[in-house]
């Protein structure tokens, strides 16, 4: 069993802490797209600084290299990535015909009351209205997205996700 999924979403959705519940659930190894941000990225964001497209290119290349990497080798992973905009998702599917979306949709008032209770690294609340500008919400022409409502409990998200079966 094999599979490559990209939990994605607006800073503030649950990704990390879903996607550390979810990998033991369906046997997949969890990596925090964050953590495979370039240094640059990571002052400019700490900065309140939103990054550009040209800015995540690298890093998109990058998380879908180690998609790849797994499904090779016959493995599974979730990475958190927001993937906010269709362009981003088509070049993560570039050469992944395997993987899976997983989109955690959330009003921006239920982000901004969760992500102004927590202290991101990254990501001020002050950058959220800028990922909501730039989220383009999955369409009917990308069937490989399974999307989610995070006004539930977590255990409900990740149970609702599981039995998705998106790894085969």
């Amino acid at each position: 069993m094999a599979g490559f999924i990209i939990l994605m979403g607006v800073s503030g959705s649950g990704k990390t802490v879903i996607g550390r519940a979810l990998a033991p659930a369906i046997h997949a190894e969890f990596i925090d797209g964050d953590n495979l941000h370039a240094q640059r990225n990571v002052d400019k964001m700490a900065a309140g600084i939103p990054l550009t497209d040209a800015d995540r290119q690298d890093w998109l290349a990058l998380i879908a290299k180690v998609g790849h990497r797994h499904v090779t080798e016959g493995t599974s992973c979730i990475i958190a990535c927001s993937a906010l905009k269709k362009a981003y998702r088509d070049l993560l599917r570039k050469e992944n015909e395997t993987i899976r979306f997983v989109y955690l949709q959330g009003s921006f008032e239920l982000i901004y009351d969760r992500i102004s209770k927590r202290s991101h690294q990254y990501m001020p609340s002050s950058l959220l209205e800028s990922q909501f500008e730039t989220l383009e919400e999955p369409q009917s022409d990308e069937p490989d997205v399974f999307v989610v409502s995070i006004d539930q409990e977590i255990s409900e998200i990740v149970e609702e996700i599981a039995k998705a079966k998106l790894i085969s």
